[in-house]
């Protein structure tokens, strides 16, 4: 095995944007000084290992945590210096020699005391961390915080106990050391007591259909009441804990078997799809739900994917948040949507999903997806049926037992997320012969009530995989609980003839539109032998709901993070402001509804990025966005996420579709038939020129229409030939009188990558490195429009720090490696170095490096500072610091 690469950081250090393994392992090394400030800004995530080795005091301004992720190892080459982690949020540390370690952030910390030398002495009164495991037998002595009253121990760890010390050097005798093995956990009884508490909820004893037999109610009781005993008693181990939890799962089974019933069966259902991380919406969902239940103690709640992605809810808390209130409104069952795979190709691959999943107080339903392969799934996939799921597992189907009867679910994901999100090596299979599996399997172990929860879309793409087409083929669903096409279904489709026009058995489709603006709720009644006779279902408005109080407190931390974020820097400033300018109903004047802008490109621009990195197997030749839902201009100097979610306001999300040419040149007659008047349906373009003759009567003044190919020529649009395009939805579906957009989009040529429109422009702006164009690039023009000329690169070499720097606006481009030796220069800024950049010196004061792109390796080795920031540096190659 090859050994780990490390890099120092002397004396000090600040961050870099790195796009390599460059930070994989970073060591910070002794210093010169007596102490070095290490700071961190922007976007810095180190996620591999950061090993600690000197003094020093670190600063965290990052909006996500910098070393969250990381595993930080502290390893002083003078044993007993004082490290001092600051506010830096660490979720895991492991010391390897005696420290004081401080910081006022570590809450949530593991730290794990695996000293290499023996009679290590570890101080951690600075810190407010309460999981502290002794990995080996080297710990002599431990100073503690006052809230300490326990320290696990590994298995293995054979020495005696070390000494352990309250802050002011005290024998502190109320800290227990015990094996981690003899922890308890009483989670799994717990929730059994609740689902028996919930069970017992209403009943009523008699001879009725709905009551139970005499002295039922009792048993049960008492079976709560041993179980609560067993929680409450600290001396039961865990054999203890699991051997209640067995015989009161067990006795809530009896319970509900002894349901008088009639042989009918009302099986109750709230379901939601598509939320897209509307997190603020939770408060007033929640509520809905709790009158739901309220009223039908036994309903389902089912969630049919789409939980990532959408805004900043997900972007800083990775799908954790919506976890919460999902855990609050105890989801039953969840199956995954293309969007729960968007992570796939970033550094850490699907840990978000797999943290989601462990972190889930409910199972996911997944017949027709394979994780097998995935390493971050193992132990959490399965490809059975259970009769009895376990929390945080996914599973092809379960089997709920409601009111003694039991209903059998299992889940579909679209195969077109294997092209429309970056699955990596999760794979899908084919949908119908899947459910007809599933099926097949619920009635051989005697289910006969089966319910679908899907994300293939209710009237999808037909050909690749949508609702009405799975309730055709396969016999033997009941129900299925949507989402994908966001379908705002205000009554349940009955599908009641399979794909020959033959009757049969009922199938209910139910969806609920998006964004948790609506909780579906679906009644269905079953006769004897499973078979559907009668339904009822409804979408219930949550904006009409008050926020539930609970729900209101656990949003709040949530919230005001988000609230700061509105407020964060994106990274890059504007010398110039873009503007949306506006005619006032004065034509000679131009709009941003008339004319091409900077705004509308740089937004064009970062939707083709974006469909060419989403759609594989086609090319994408133009993006194109309506100058309508376009809102707003972004001022001069440094742009925030609030400013970019000002300009693009409407969540609209990005869609591909497929057109003719003859499509496409019908569509920009449309965009220019106001002219020189302003039209909202006027189209900004990226990825095309286009050509227009305002003296031509309107629906003939298109020119010609180009499209820039692979060799970076322009080739014109054939009138008989079909091409990808992206738009966003609003405009694909046919909205601004795109009437020609929404045929396209009615027979099925349209896929919606439900990409957030304005994080698609944060994420094009802040790759640009603040080389914002400054002037338009005449790719909308009427017949005389002028083309630009290209910029010029500069040659590499020796150059001095004070000519290094360009302009936020016209950034210094060198063509080949560049080495820069600073002194007295505070900073070296705006510049694009196509090759490798070597910064040596020893600078007099502290020194910012700030929107820098390297294409090749930094080396800053050969700086002698006492303090360095890096904010906006990207790095292609790798970092040497």
């Amino acid at each position: 095995m090859k050994s780990k690469k490390r890099y120092s950081i002397n004396k000090s250090a600040g961050y870099a944007v790195l796009s390599t393994a460059a930070f994989a392992s970073l060591v910070l090394v002794p210093s010169a000084v007596a102490h070095a400030d290490v700071n961190f800004y922007g976007t810095t995530s180190l996620k591999g290992e950061v090993v600690i080795t000197t003094q020093v005091q670190l600063t965290d301004a990052t909006a996500n945590g910098s070393l969250k992720d990381a595993k930080v190892i502290i390893d002083p080459v003078t044993p007993g210096m004082e490290i001092n982690l600051g506010s830096v949020k660490v979720n895991n540390i492991e010391i390897k020699k005696s420290v004081k370690l401080k910081g006022n952030n570590l809450s949530d910390a593991k730290i794990v005391l695996n000293p290499v030398n023996g009679n290590s002495v570890i101080d951690l009164s600075g810190v407010n961390a309460t999981n502290i495991i002794i990995a080996n037998n080297n710990v002599k002595q431990i100073t503690v915080a006052d809230n300490i009253t326990s320290i696990s121990k590994a298995d293995g760890v054979t020495a005696a106990d070390p000494i352990i010390l309250d802050k002011d050097g005290k024998a502190k005798e109320d800290v227990t050391v015990i094996p981690e093995t003899s922890v308890v956990d009483t989670k799994v009884l717990k929730t059994a007591i609740t689902n028996a508490e919930t069970a017992l909820a209403g009943a009523e004893e008699g001879t009725k259909v709905g009551q139970y037999p005499a002295g039922s109610i009792k048993t049960l009781q008492d079976a709560i009441k041993v179980a609560q005993a067993v929680v409450a008693d600290k001396e039961a181990d865990q054999k203890a804990v699991n051997a209640a939890s067995e015989k009161l799962n067990a006795a809530v089974e009896v319970f509900k078997a002894g349901k008088v019933s009639d042989g009918k069966f009302n099986l109750s259902i709230m379901h939601v799809n598509d939320i897209h991380a509307s997190t603020d919406k939770a408060p007033k969902l929640v509520t809905a739900v709790n009158e739901v239940r309220a009223a039908k103690p036994d309903a389902l709640l089912l969630n049919a994917g789409d939980v990532f992605s959408g805004t900043l809810y997900f972007n800083e808390f990775k799908g954790m948040a919506d976890l919460a209130f999902m855990n609050l409104m105890k989801v039953d069952a969840m199956t995954f949507g293309n969007h729960e795979f968007d992570l796939g190709s970033s550094a850490e691959g699907h840990k978000a999903l797999a943290d989601f999943i462990k972190a889930a107080n409910f199972p996911f339903v997944s017949a027709n997806v394979d994780f097998s392969k995935d390493q971050l799934f193992d132990g959490l996939f399965n490809t059975k049926i259970s009769t009895n799921p376990k929390n945080s597992n996914i599973y092809a189907g379960i089997v709920k037992e409601i009111d003694g009867e039991k209903v059998g679910i299992f889940g579909l994901t679209t195969a077109e997320t294997a092209d429309i999100a970056s699955p990596g090596e999760i794979t899908f299979s084919n949908y119908i012969e899947d459910a007809e599996r599933m099926v097949a399997e619920f009635e051989a172990m005697g289910v006969n009530k089966i319910v679908a929860i899907t994300h293939i879309g209710f009237d999808d793409n037909a050909a690749m995989d949508n609702d009405q087409e799975l309730a055709k083929h396969v016999d033997g669903i009941d129900v299925i609980v949507g989402g994908h096409s966001h379908t705002q279904l205000d009554k349940p489709v009955v599908v009641d003839k399979d794909e020959k026009g033959a009757a049969k058995d009922q199938t209910i489709i139910v969806q609920a539109y998006q964004y948790s603006d609506y909780l579906g709720t679906l009644d269905v009644e079953f006769d004897e032998k499973g078979v559907v006779i009668g339904h009822a279902g409804k979408l219930i408005a949550t904006k009409d709901k008050k926020e539930n109080a609970e729900a209101v407190e656990l949003l709040k931390p949530y919230k005001d993070k988000i609230a700061a974020v509105n407020e964060e820097e994106i990274g890059v400033t504007l010398e110039t402001a873009l503007e949306t300018p506006r005619t006032g109903e004065d034509n000679s004047k131009p709009s941003v509804r008339k004319n091409e802008t900077i705004l509308g490109n740089l937004i064009t621009d970062g939707m083709l990025a974006k469909a060419k990195d989403y759609t594989k197997g086609k090319n994408v030749i133009m993006a194109f966005q309506n100058g309508g839902g376009i809102r707003s201009a972004i001022d001069a100097g440094p742009i925030t996420v609030g400013d970019v979610i000002t300009v693009l306001p409407f969540g609209n999300t990005l869609a591909t579709m497929d057109v003719t040419g003859a499509e496409l040149k019908e569509a920009f007659e449309i965009s220019f038939k106001e002219y020189p008047k302003e039209n909202g349906g006027f189209l900004h373009v990226s990825g095309a020129k286009v050509e227009f003759d305002s003296s031509k009567p309107a629906g003939q003044r298109v020119v010609s229409i180009a499209y820039k190919n692979a060799e970076g020529t322009y080739t014109e649009i054939e009138n008989n030939k079909t091409y990808t395009v992206a738009t966003n939805a609003f405009t694909a579906k046919g909205g601004d009188g795109y009437t020609v957009l929404k045929k396209a989009y009615e027979e099925g040529r349209v896929t919606d990558l439900g990409l957030s429109d304005w994080e698609n422009l944060r994420e094009h702006l802040v790759s640009l490195k603040n080389k914002i164009p400054t002037e338009i690039e005449g790719r909308i023009v009427d017949v005389a429009g002028i083309d630009e000329e290209p910029g010029t690169e500069l040659p590499g070499g020796d150059i001095a720090s004070e000519d290094f720097s360009g302009t936020v606006g016209a950034p210094k481009v060198y063509k080949g490696d560049v080495k820069v030796s600073i002194t007295d220069l505070a900073s070296l800024k705006n510049a694009v170095v196509k090759g490798n950049l070597i910064l040596t010196g020893t600078p007099t004061g502290d020194v910012t490096f700030a929107n820098i792109t390297v294409e090749g390796n930094l080396d800053v080795s050969g700086l002698d500072g006492k303090n360095f920031d890096f904010d906006g540096v990207t790095v292609e190659g790798e970092t040497i610091l």
